[in-house]
């Protein structure tokens, strides 16, 4: 009779132990797949910031390339695509969880970076624009922004490295499934890697110096 209890007493404080990891290893899962959303919120806030500037600094420098028509459209083409992508990836489950959404957006960031750079050394070949005031206010704003976008992203890798490795240690990789979170979350790495953390250089201060 005694043996039954120490066995049972055993038993129950084992099962209270595992019952006590299993709500740890969920609450930990929870808070670092809501710290990747918060920092993907981030990333959402400067790249909707850029996609605003950009067109305005079309706009702002078409009368002086009018014959670059065919490069400003693309500008404004690839804009939208990325702007429509991030759109979808919102609207994603888990935000930046979905791997081929995130993917997509990448792409779609990588030919806008790509069509950005175009444009800058279109712009180098035109020395008046260095005189417009509003054109250096927004290419600084750009530069301000792409560097925001740079550490945000960053902050978001970071934070999808660590649910990765906390899903992937033992035991969360055993109850990580039963628990909602079947998948890893997935990095963004834009296309042009060096080229996205370098921002556009639209700067024309120095152009046709």
């Amino acid at each position: 009779m005694i043996y039954a209890l120490v066995i049972g007493g055993i038993l129950a404080i084992a099962a209270l132990f595992l019952a006590v990891e299993a709500v740890r290893i969920y609450n930990r899962l929870v808070k670092l797949d809501k710290h990747c959303d918060n920092a993907f919120s981030q990333i959402e806030v400067q790249l909707k910031r850029r996609y605003d500037l950009i067109p305005n600094l079309v706009e702002t420098v078409k009368g002086y390339l009018e014959h670059e028509k065919e490069t400003l459209e693309r500008v404004i083409a690839a804009r939208n695509q990325a702007a429509s992508g991030l759109a979808a990836l919102g609207k994603a489950a888990g935000k930046g969880g979905n791997a081929a959404a995130l993917s997509q957006f990448a792409g779609a960031e990588g030919a806008l970076t790509s069509a950005m750079g175009r444009m800058n050394f279109v712009m180098e070949a035109y020395p008046d624009l260095k005189a417009n005031e509003s054109v250096a206010s927004l290419t600084e704003e750009l530069r301000s922004t792409e560097n925001k976008i740079s550490f945000a992203r960053q902050s978001f890798n970071d934070w999808v490295t660590a649910f990765n490795l906390f899903r992937e240690s033992f035991p969360a990789v055993m109850l990580a499934n039963s628990f909602g979170y079947s998948n890893e979350r997935t990095l963004l790495e834009f296309t042009d890697v060096e080229e996205i953390q370098e921002a556009p250089k639209v700067d024309l201060v120095g152009a046709g110096a």
